[in-house]
């Protein structure tokens, strides 16, 4: 796909909007065409999975989490805390939300409006206590007494069942990211065994007969070398050698080799993004670009989007999602307005996030199944709505993007450095896009293609319904004038005036 529009969608929360036990053969086609008229091409239902409930009192009530509970909900109660929707016991359907047969249907329904379903997959772990620890003990990592005894929090003692399914007492390791403390309500995938990866990748088939595509959890944890520098001395202990193939690139040949059109999607950090890519994955993170927005570093922003257009086109622009803090508490109102209309017009998939639209403020814990009720913005959402039906134009998925270079005004103008500048062309169409990145007006000149021949150009402002005709030997000569106040943006249509 070209320049995507996904729409994340938390839900077990979301879909108690339509019933408190809703499912998906209850939601409203209505829904997901006005998404579809928005131009949103993919939906990704985070947190259908079958989960477990006994995780829940043993690992959801931890002090931190009791924590978060409480900024994010005033008045939820243990009924609330539903666990989260990472600790997967297997892949099949939650029957909270229904059947495969409805998922099935559904997926139909969207596809039928030009909308791709993406569903979750959790490769470097699973509920700690799946289902799977007793029926396929073999793919995850295990150690012994003297190791848990080291390390308590991180390993934990369970029943299995051995090869004559006879049940023993086994110790495996929870799942965990090497820069923080294990995630407790899960069990570690042993990525160096070749039955957990054969494991993974049969799953992953089966996933690819549910869904348009996959948003893979934490992709960088199964690379070898992270995994091996995560778990380094229990391998060592056990004598786990590196596989001579990565993982992901194994995965996804086989994946696509069943189904070729079939997406994956990487949740990615720790600049190996581009390592991902290589490997087969058709879309990663781009946090980088979210943090450097957030912290007004425009000519950082500038020489990120100069990338290499292959990495630009699978790159994924976001300003929220379930991990980060709600986009109009981390940017602020007015720059968040700014920093939706630069991930709106650049190259590569644009990301929103159930609530963006609305101007929601609070970031929901996944452990809970409910979230507060919050006034809607309307200026945010006539905004998203406003901006989303502009970029729905084809010119935005199917035109050649480049850079503009602001030019200063004068000698003493030094706002030009606050503004974003970019041109799509599509045959003869062509818009500019021009957005003030500061806090106060800023000014430059911008200098772009246009028809020569054509002695007056129309310029049409798409975000605020203005029209202005200026002379073309200007803005050849001179460059077109901009004056935009703080965190302001322009989108140019231009249309040729031959008197």
């Amino acid at each position: 796909m070209l320049n995507p529009k996904l729409y994340e969608i938390n839900t077990r929360v979301w879909i108690k909007q339509f019933g408190e036990k809703a499912k998906f053969n209850s939601i409203p086609l209505k829904f997901f065409q006005n998404l579809s008229d928005l131009g949103i091409n993919i939906v990704w239902l985070m947190g259908i999975w079958k989960t477990c409930p006994s995780t829940i009192e043993k690992y959801c009530f931890e002090v931190d989490l009791i924590s978060l509970y409480n900024k994010s909900l005033k008045d939820w109660t243990k009924n609330d805390v539903i666990g989260s929707p990472f600790a997967v016991d297997i892949y099949e359907i939650n029957p909270v939300l229904g059947t495969h047969k409805d998922l099935s249907e559904l997926k139909n329904k969207l596809n039928n409006m030009g909308i791709k379903l993406f569903l979750d997959f959790i490769p470097n772990h699973f509920s700690a206590d799946s289902t799977l620890i007793k029926t396929n003990p073999g793919i995850f990592l295990e150690a012994d007494e003297e190791v848990m005894s080291k390390d308590p929090y991180t390993f934990f003692e369970t029943i299995s069942k051995d090869i004559n399914q006879k049940e023993t007492k086994r110790i495996f390791a929870h799942g965990r990211d090497p820069l923080f403390p294990a995630w407790r309500d899960t069990v570690q995938i042993n990525f160096f065994k070749e039955e957990a990866r054969d494991f993974l990748v049969e799953q992953l088939i089966k996933i690819s007969g549910m869904s348009d595509g996959v948003r893979c959890d934490m992709a960088m944890l199964p690379l070898s070398n992270v995994f091996h520098n995560t778990w380094s001395g229990l391998l060592n202990r056990f004598g786990c050698e590196k596989p001579s193939v990565e993982f992901w690139k194994s995965a996804i040949e086989k994946v696509k080799a069943k189904s070729p059109e079939f997406i994956f999607m990487a949740e990615s950090y720790w600049d190996l993004e581009w390592d991902l890519q290589q490997l087969g994955f058709d879309f990663t993170y781009d946090k980088r670009l979210t943090d450097r927005l957030a912290a007004d570093q425009v000519q950082s922003v500038i020489d990120h989007l100069r990338a290499d257009k292959s990495f630009q086109l699978k790159s994924v622009r976001f300003l929220e999602n379930h991990d980060e803090k709600r986009a109009a508490v981390k940017f602020g109102k007015q720059k968040s307005l700014a920093a939706a209309a630069v991930i709106s017009t650049i190259q590569g998939m644009k990301f929103y996030f159930d609530g963006q639209f609305e101007g929601k403020k609070i970031k929901l814990p996944l452990q809970l199944g409910r979230e507060p009720i919050e006034k809607v913005s309307e200026t945010k959402k006539s905004f998203y709505y406003k901006l989303l039906k502009i970029t729905n134009d084809e010119i935005f998925t199917y035109g050649e993007w480049n850079l503009l270079k602001p030019i200063p005004v004068s000698d003493k103008n030094y706002s030009y450095n606050n503004i974003f500048a970019w041109q799509w062309k599509l045959n003869n169409s062509y818009r500019i896009v021009a957005i003030n990145y500061s806090d106060y007006s800023s000014q430059c000149r911008l200098k772009f293609q246009v028809n020569p021949s054509a002695e007056n150009i129309a310029i049409f402002d798409l975000l605020n319904d203005q029209r202005y005709v200026r002379r073309t030997d200007e803005i050849l000569d001179l460059g077109l004038f901009i004056e935009l106040k703080a965190y302001n943006s322009h989108i140019f249509a231009l249309e040729d005036l031959h008197s």
